[in-house]
């Protein structure tokens, strides 16, 4: 199953909620996600039909190890564009929701060739300072 932009933000919210608070129901994410419970239920149910959640009985969700690889992913990025923009003077808040659209925009080539390019600056072809 693709996963849409939203349905990536439901995964990568759940991996946070689950990091801060241990595990959480639909309402405990959706609450964080600043939506109403009926808002996220739509997208949660693809996730869970998708194979990417589980819910037990008490309605706590789970990850699939298809479902936390993914959101371990798009976690990764979404921390490393933040983190990026912070270290240009990017203001945090502005950095936070810029990586978000970032995180979604690039492939997964050209996000990996980023990566090493910035972690091997001589053998890379970034130079920020260029004017090309």
């Amino acid at each position: 199953m693709e996963l849409h932009a939203s349905g990536e933000d439901y995964l990568e919210a759940v991996l946070i909620w689950g990091q801060r608070m241990g595990r959480g129901r639909a309402v405990d994410v959706a609450r964080y996600l600043g939506f109403a419970k009926t808002s996220f239920s739509h997208g949660l149910r693809l996730l869970l039909q998708g194979g990417f959640l589980t819910r037990d009985g008490d309605g706590y969700l789970y990850f699939t190890e298809a479902g936390r690889e993914t959101a371990e992913k798009i976690y990764a990025r979404h921390r490393f564009f933040t983190q990026w923009l912070i270290g240009a003077g990017v203001a945090p808040d502005v950095a936070e929701q810029d990586a978000c659209r970032m995180e979604y925009a690039i492939s997964e080539e050209s996000f990996r060739k980023l990566m090493q390019a910035l972690a091997d600056p001589e053998h890379g072809e970034i130079n920020a300072h260029s004017s090309s």
